[in-house]
Formats: C-alpha cells, structure tokens, sequence
C-alpha cells in the first residue's frame, strides 16, 4: 500500500549523511591504524628497539638502528614508518633519521619508567588471543578464570600497573591513609590480596624494610613469578607469597590490608570484605584501589571509561562470573557500589583518600 510507514529493519538502511559517514569512517581509520600498530610496538619492545634509540640519544637511521639491534634494516625502515605514523618515533622531513622525544622515551624506551605504556599492548594481545573464549562466555553467561587466559596478560598487567604505583603509592596513596605511614615506618604486619606478580609489595617492601608483608594471590604461577622477582630484588625475608583467595587469607592480625585493582574481579566481593574485616586489628586500615569511574554510566562514556568497559568485558567480568556468586562489579563500578559492598562486609567507615585519571583509591575501618 503506497504511502505505509517503512519497516523498522529498511530504515536501518536508510541513506546515511555524506558528512556523519565521512567521519564515523574517519574514526574507523584511527581505530584500526591504533590496532594494527600495537602489534608493531611489542615487535619493538621485544627486539629492544625502543631502549635502543633511548639509549643512542640522537637520530639513527634504519641501518644504524639494525646494527644497534642486530635486526634486518629493510624490516626495520618499515617498523620506523610506521610507528612515525603512530607518533611513537619521530622523523625527520625526508623520513630517513627517526628518534625519540624525551616523551617517547620516558613512555616507550625506559623500562620500569613510572610512566611506563607497553604492558598496556601485552594486554591487548592477550585478549585477542582469548576473544573466542569470551565469545563462548557471551553464549552460555559462563566466567572465564583469571587463570585460564593467556600468560600475556599476567606479564602485561604487572607492567602496566606497575607504573602507576611507581608514581602514586609511596608518595601520593599511602600517605593520604590515616596514620599508615607511620605505622609501615616503625613496623608493621601488610596484607597484599591480588598480588599478582607482586609489584605493589615489592614497592612498599623496599620503602619500609622494618614492616612484613604478606602477599596472597589464587593463582600459582603469579606466586612463583612474584617469588623469583622478590628474591631478585633482595626482598624475600621481607615477604612471605601464599596461594590463597581473598576469602581465605591467614588471619595475622595485619594493620594494613591493600587490593589493587582486583576487588571488582572477585566473585564474592561482600564475602571478601567480611573476611577481610576479621583479619585486621581494631584499629586496622583496608586499602582499595579501583579504576576510576563515576557511579553512573553515562558519565564513563569516554576515553577512559572505553578502556576500562573493554577490558572488563573481556578480562574482569568473565573473572567474577567464573567463581562463585559472581557479583561481577565490573572495572567501572563506581564509588557509591564499592561502598556498599565494604559496608555489607561490616567495615563502619569508608572514604575516598585519594584518586588519579586512572584510579580511585578508598580507605575503610573496621
């Protein structure tokens, strides 16, 4: 019948407005330029390729820079014009020397650097590795287990969150907590939960040699790898690492419990924070350090919040959703839900102490 209202699934195909289309493809372009470019920039961490340049302080042409690097030179003009593409190096007018700025290098060529990027990428690789493990997961609402995606993503996280307590603990996290420096200064019991590979004690083991630091973490090979890194750093008398759910850590009576990034991951969060609570002295601090978010999604529709959506998509949620209860938080659940769960778990008081672009960091007491 001529003149009927046009079915909704044709109006979808509508045609689009030359100058929306022009730049939604626009943003498609940069978006694919930035994935393909990510396998490019752990081909340079792998091959030293960036600690190379940092280190020869000056412009390098592609044959200079393979000889550095002992790597192939016609590869190696390929991987500088496309990371000069990226703006990950520099070049000069006719592309034939490529540095780094002082920028590129405190980011991309200076490891353990507190501003450190690289282990970022390593966790883009390892979710693609797994993508077809959370697709499966989308199908049937199945978890998928910190443990079962690829040892990539272990190394990536360590690196990646690494710099960000490079730069905040010591100086900025720990002291906004009541009365926890002092107490770290003249000895005190720590709990780590979620170490992982055990950067953040590692740091506060360094700064505070007369306290003793427990790490836990589930996963056995995380605790191996944070063992060899302790013992590498001198530290082993100074940490004991166990295997062991937040929910089944020792009680030791501990002055300070910390949970870097990892109380969105649990099943149980609630059921964490109730045993946590029975661990601390009464006059004990639980230190939780989020993602930053806001508690209303609309106010995380942005370059942080699509960060931080994908990966708990992809590595957070399908974590809690793999044990029991699986509240599945997620990485942006937002002040006024992590509230709820420390106060469900007992806890009386509960603030925000500090927060950087990446992250928020709360203070609770019994």
């Amino acid at each position: 019948m001529q003149g009927a209202a046009q079915p909704k699934s044709q109006q979808a195909f509508s045609k689009p407005d030359p100058e929306k289309l022009n730049q939604f493809l626009g943003k498609f372009v940069q978006d694919l330029g930035a994935a393909m470019s990510a396998a490019l920039i752990l081909v340079g961490d792998e091959l030293g390729l960036y600690r190379a340049m940092a280190q020869a302080g000056r412009p390098l042409s592609p044959k200079e820079l393979a000889e550095l690097t002992s790597t192939d030179t016609r590869y190696i003009r390929e991987w500088l014009a496309g990371q000069a593409a990226a703006g990950y190096v520099t070049a000069d007018e006719e592309c034939e020397h490529f540095w780094l700025t002082p920028e590129q290098s405190f980011t991309l060529g200076e490891e353990g650097s507190p501003a450190e990027i690289i282990g970022g990428f390593q966790i883009v690789a390892s979710v693609m590795k797994d993508q077809h493990k959370i697709t499966e997961a989308f199908r049937g609402g199945n978890g998928v287990g910190w443990h079962e995606h690829h040892p990539m993503l272990f190394e990536g996280t360590e690196r990646f969150f690494r710099s960000s307590y490079s730069a905040n603990l010591l100086e900025n996290w720990l002291p906004a907590l009541d009365g926890v420096v002092e107490k770290l200064k003249t000895g005190a019991k720590i709990a780590d939960v979620g170490c992982g590979y055990g950067a953040s004690t590692i740091l506060m083991a360094q700064a505070f040699p007369k306290s003793h630091f427990y790490a836990y973490d589930y996963h056995p090979a995380s605790i191996e790898k944070a063992r060899q890194k302790a013992w590498k750093a001198g530290l082993s008398e100074h940490i004991e690492f166990k295997v062991s759910t937040a929910k089944e850590i020792p009680n030791e009576q501990y002055d300070l419990v910390c949970m870097f990034d990892c109380l969105h991951d649990m099943g149980d969060p609630v059921g964490a924070a109730k045993h946590v609570l029975g661990t601390l002295k009464p006059d004990g601090t639980w230190m939780i350090v989020e993602p930053f978010a806001h508690d209303d999604m609309k106010n995380n529709i942005n370059p942080i919040g699509r960060v931080f959506y994908s990966a708990s998509t992809m590595i957070c949620t399908p974590a809690s959703k793999s044990q029991e209860v699986g509240l599945a938080l997620g990485a942006q659940a937002g002040e006024k839900r992590i509230a709820e769960v420390v106060k469900k778990g007992g806890f009386t008081r509960f603030r925000r102490a500090a927060e950087t672009p990446f992250n928020i960091v709360y203070e609770a007491k019994p």
